[in-house]
């Protein structure tokens, strides 16, 4: 199901994934949105809504209103930001603890505005905490400052930082270094394990957090 939501930076787009076929309301309600370089139709983002709805999980990917728009460049931060709070005002009418997050970019996104949303946790997929090449350049303070739970999920190759340059985090804040994996969860053919079974990975670990939030 597609709705759209009217925000100042123009309408965004949220693609649901309802817990059809069980009983009850949603446990949680988990939103995702993208980066700066592509859109929900990632394999991360995908695996997510696949594996997390009949664990009781609703999963809404979320398109900035620049995706919405045909347009291929991302605006800067602040305007990401406010294409993603109404959409979270949106989600949060159907009255399940909302969970926000995304990859990358969007990961970014979550992480400044968790108070204003009011997310009971944040899911960082991706984390880019420096620009590729240059760690002097560090966004660690825009995740270190979320002051909600959070789960940074890391690939061991990704150029935007692997979970090994992480500084530590605080105690409501948790780092899932993955072995394997780049920016987009993909992995060389050397790897003892497919992207396949890396994904079934991230799904299996993100469901269980989420569910341990409620």
């Amino acid at each position: 199901m597609h709705t759209l939501v009217s925000t100042p930076a123009g309408d965004a787009r949220i693609t649901s994934y309802p817990v059809a076929g069980r009983s009850g309301p949603a446990k949680a309600l988990l939103a995702l949105g993208h980066g700066a370089g592509g859109g929900i139709e990632v394999p991360d983002l995908q695996a997510l809504a696949a594996a997390l709805p009949p664990l009781g999980i609703e999963v809404a990917l979320v398109e900035q209103p620049w995706r919405v728009a045909g347009k291929r460049i991302a605006p800067a931060p602040k305007t990401l930001d406010v294409g993603w709070l109404p959409v979270a005002a949106r989600l949060r009418e159907s009255g399940a603890p909302l969970v926000v997050g995304g990859r990358s970019a969007g990961a970014r996104v979550a992480c400044r505005t968790a108070a204003e949303t009011g997310a009971v946790g944040v899911l960082a997929l991706a984390f880019p905490l420096h620009p590729p090449g240059k760690p002097e350049r560090s966004r660690a303070d825009e995740l270190l400052a979320c002051p909600v739970p959070t789960l940074v999920v890391q690939g061991a190759t990704d150029p935007f930082g692997s979970g090994a340059e992480f500084p530590e985090l605080p105690q409501h804040q948790r780092l899932l270094a993955l072995p394997y994996g780049n920016h987009g969860f993909a992995v060389l053919k050397s790897a003892p394990i497919d992207a396949a079974a890396l994904l079934a990975q991230i799904t299996e670990a993100v469901g269980e957090w989420v569910l341990g939030l409620l």
